[in-house]
């Protein structure tokens, strides 16, 4: 192969800020996608790009036998014996393709071949920089808001994603040229275009990715973050666990004079959060997660399915307003929890969403 074709693929991938690797891996399978028409589309065709020695190898593997039954995948012994002297039935061939052969065929067959090998490239790379981001949070600029739906149309590196609303907290509003942060929750093959992102700030992902960056027993593992329940906006609960009896998780987590959890609530333009000790005795979790009410007992009635009770005076703080701070601890803990006063009058039970 000609180094003015590598030298070509070296301008291109600089240009097109494709990796070099991605882009010959790309055009390898478009090459083959070409080259097999002529074999009727059989898995026998491969090629392999060396960009360091500037060379381009092109083969079909066939076997060899002693009868033939498809001529596109089978060579009879005297046949092999030009690739290949002592070829015996059992054998594998390889039979190179001149540079010509692949030339006429990609130019008869596939005259975009080119054109498809680089979209595929570049569809490899950022398939690979979208999973890298998965899970993780990143920092994006808002480019424009919907004003019809107050979707926010953000620019992710060099593509445009959207934020739509219902992934927004209720109280935040942004506005044009805001530099935000993001958490990538799921992504998407995007069909002939490149891969699509879905963006939250309000899936409970950003708040433990948060953590993790502010707390640096966490990152190195010492804290464990066990579960984290979350209604943006409003208020998370977060549970978590050090093995190191020297180690205080809530503390941690809360940092000198709460540095390290009011950088975090600032972050989410003031939403509460409640650091709680996980423990594996179930009930002695729920008793913590129901925080701030004190908890005078705790049993349970049932699978995943628990009675607590609580002083009178700390009832309606245990529910919470509107039920908030029982279903969040239920969905922190997993358990259905049955909150009755000290007295034994009344009661309400908070279920485990679904």
């Amino acid at each position: 192969m000609s180094s003015e074709f590598f030298d070509a693929l070296r301008l291109l991938s600089k240009e097109k800020g494709i990796q070099m690797d991605a882009l010959c891996d790309g055009i390898q399978k478009a090459i083959v996608t070409a080259v097999k028409r002529d074999y009727n589309n059989k898995d026998i065709v491969f090629c392999e790009i060396d960009p360091e020695k500037n060379e381009m190898k092109v083969y079909v593997r066939k076997n060899v036998v002693s009868e033939i039954s498809d001529p596109d995948c089978d060579l009879l012994p005297e046949q092999a014996h030009k690739y290949k002297s002592g070829a015996m039935p059992g054998d594998i061939i390889e039979i190179m393709l001149e540079t010509k052969d692949v030339s006429r065929i990609a130019a008869d067959k596939g005259k975009h071949v080119l054109r498809q090998g680089i979209r595929e490239a570049e569809h490899g790379q950022l398939r690979e920089e979208f999973q890298n981001r998965y899970q993780e949070i990143i920092t994006v600029k808002v480019q424009k808001i919907d004003p019809v739906t107050g979707d926010a149309v953000i620019e992710m590196g060099r593509f445009e994603e959207v934020l739509p609303k219902s992934e927004q907290m209720p109280v935040e509003t942004f506005k044009e040229g805001d530099i935000i942060k993001v958490y990538v929750a799921e992504i998407k093959e995007g069909g002939r275009k490149y891969p699509k992102a879905t963006l939250s700030r309000t899936h409970p992902g950003l708040v433990k990715r948060l953590f993790e960056t502010e707390v640096p027993e966490i990152f190195d593992g010492t804290v464990e973050i066990k579960a984290v329940s979350r209604e943006a906006g409003s208020r998370t609960k977060l549970a978590v666990y050090s093995s190191d009896e020297n180690v205080d998780p809530v503390g941690a987590c809360i940092g000198p004079r709460g540095a390290r959890v009011g950088k975090i609530v600032d972050l989410l333009g003031g939403e509460k959060i409640d650091i709680i000790k996980y423990d594996e005795n179930p009930m002695v979790f729920v008793a913590a997660a129901l925080a701030p009410a004190d908890v005078l007992a705790a049993d349970t009635t049932g699978e995943r399915s628990c009675a607590v009770i609580v002083p009178d005076s700390q009832l309606s703080l245990a529910i919470g307003n509107k039920g908030q701070n029982a279903r969040l601890a239920a969905k922190l803990t997993g358990w259905k929890i049955d909150i009755k006063p000290e007295s034994g009058a009344g009661g309400q039970t908070i279920e485990l969403d679904t």
